[in-house]
């Protein structure tokens, strides 16, 4: 074994990709070009890192111009690869944008769409949205007091975040649960 060999267990831990993916890219090395083991360490079989790196980083080149593989999401975004596949895997209830472009296997995105898409995710979810009557209920007031809140705010009621139209032209106000529960501490 030369020194800066790596193993399986290594190069999951490192570059955050699973078992099985690298177990395939090594099993169809004529295909991949993945590169030849340079020995082993007890019953693993061990890699030249910088030659193993070298490889791995080519991957990247040979994507369509101004599009990036999973790969490079995961550079972009600091999230394993593992988890990127989870996303893509859960892309019916998480709206993950579809790929821009597919070469056999291989998938692309459009960086900034994904990048947009990913930054969302981030932003409040409808659980982080209260409306009136649930605020009422958090501060543990009556469903009859905190009806007037609508009309007459008590002094620093926050701002409602957004209004859906219901029917017979009422509205329903909602409000970001962090701005109720400052409201909450500000009354003592």
């Amino acid at each position: 074994m030369r020194d800066g060999s790596v193993t399986r267990a290594e190069l999951m831990a490192g570059y955050g990709l699973g078992r099985s993916t690298l177990e395939k890219w090594y099993r169809e090395r004529a295909l991949t070009g993945h590169p030849e083991p340079d020995g082993s360490r007890g019953r693993e079989l061990t890699w030249d890192a910088a030659a193993w790196h070298a490889w791995y980083s080519s991957r990247e080149e040979g994507a369509p111009a101004g599009l990036a593989s999973r790969d490079r999401l995961a550079e972009l975004s600091g999230l394993s690869r593992h988890a990127l596949k989870s996303l893509w895997a859960d892309r019916e209830s998480n709206g993950h944008p579809e790929p821009a472009e597919r070469r056999g296997k291989a998938l692309y995105w459009d960086p900034d769409a994904w990048t947009a898409w990913h930054a969302s995710l981030a932003a409040p979810a409808e659980k982080d949205l209260l409306t009136l009557a649930e605020a009422g209920r958090l501060l543990g007031l009556a469903p009859s007091s905190v009806t007037v809140y609508a009309s007459r705010p008590p002094k620093g009621w926050p701002e409602p975040v957004g209004e859906v139209a219901l029917g017979g032209g009422r509205v329903r106000r909602l409000y970001r649960r962090a701005d109720v529960l400052a409201y909450a501490a500000s009354r003592g």
